[in-house]
């Protein structure tokens, strides 16, 4: 590894100290660069892309982001070590700081394709896929997991996967601290039917304190953030609540999780600086909507922002709709608090 790569090791470690979770059809480039807006350290993650769709695919337009995004890192599925290799590859190449593993959703597509949450069945292949893909690229490979699937015991199984993993050189793991059960449950039923076991995360962190260990599930506030942090965690993933209530999540989040001396970005400056983004957008050939759909969470809790939403939702995706909805819908907004 070059200092170079070694360096960015370190900055990304800092910066998993809070992170935005890979979420399909909602973390794509547009939702992103509204959250690197909020936060400008916390490491945000793409949706995951099938390293079938870019090697076989040839779907590079996936890898498509704003530099403003970094650091960010990309999110493959799949379990052929080579190919994962040659995504990893493809995803270096486009400017990716981190590559990293699905090991945990537990939909049927993804299980019919042997990756995703049925992998961590299958620990010697993770660490085959891990050695692969740190052997083809000079940018760290993480694995984000569950702590077991179906009837396997997670006290058994989760140390063996992370002893593996670990000896294939992963030093970063996010640990979603559910189980996911392969049959039975839908992916929304498995984001909240199987019980956590925050417990049993911050027991890996003491038992392989070589590993960078991020936890996930059910984390709604950055004070719960703060608090799996006091105890010795590395780091916290975030998903719905960062998707839902972004300004509540992230806007603070320099200040609070990584120390910086910096005045929170409110959320009329957050719809402000936005707008240069949706104008190239929509100049561009692109739908308002496909940017505005990640934007109806940031007024959340407060006055009039169900006039926010109900503005964007309903005029975003006319014919020709452009950055006047968005004042239509702050006005509105403001009308109703007053």
């Amino acid at each position: 590894m070059t200092a170079q790569a070694a360096q960015k090791d370190l900055d990304l470690s800092r910066a998993a100290r809070l992170s935005v979770a890979p979420m399909m059809d909602w973390t794509d480039r547009h939702c992103r660069y509204l959250h690197r807006i909020l936060s400008r350290e916390s490491l945000l993650y793409t949706e995951m892309v099938t390293s079938p769709a870019l090697v076989r695919g040839g779907a590079l337009h996936l890898l498509t982001y704003d530099p403003s995004e970094h650091p960010v890192a990309l999110q493959l599925g799949g379990s052929d070590p080579e190919e994962l290799a040659q995504a990893a590859k493809l995803g270096a190449e486009a400017g990716y700081d981190e590559i990293n593993l699905n090991c945990g959703c537990p939909s049927d597509r993804v299980q019919s394709g042997t990756f995703g949450a049925v992998l961590m069945k299958h620990p010697q292949l993770v660490a085959d896929c891990v050695a692969a893909m740190r052997e083809a690229v000079d940018v760290e490979v993480t694995v984000k997991c569950r702590i077991g699937v179906d009837e396997q015991e997670p006290r058994e199984v989760l140390p063996e996967f992370l002893e593996k993993i670990a000896a294939a050189g992963c030093t970063r793991v996010t640990i979603h601290a559910r189980k996911a059960w392969l049959q039975g449950l839908s992916p929304k039923e498995n984001r909240d039917i199987p019980p956590l076991d925050y417990e049993l995360v911050h027991e890996m962190k003491a038992a392989f304190p070589q590993l960078h260990v991020s936890i996930n599930g059910g984390v709604q506030s950055l004070e719960e953030a703060e608090a799996h942090l006091a105890r010795g965690l590395d780091g916290v993933m975030i998903g719905r609540a960062a998707y839902h209530q972004p300004w509540d999540v992230l806007a603070e989040a320099d200040a609070r999780i990584f120390g910086w001396d910096v005045e929170t970005v409110s959320p009329d400056a957050a719809v402000a600086a936005m707008l240069p983004y949706i104008e190239r957008h929509i100049a561009s050939g692109g739908k308002l909507h496909q940017i505005t759909r990640h934007m109806l969470g940031l007024y959340a809790g407060r006055p009039g922002a169900r006039k926010w939403r109900q503005v964007l939702s309903e005029k975003s995706t006319r014919d020709g709709a452009g950055l006047e909805v968005i004042e239509e819908a702050q006005g509105r907004m403001r009308e109703a608090a007053a």
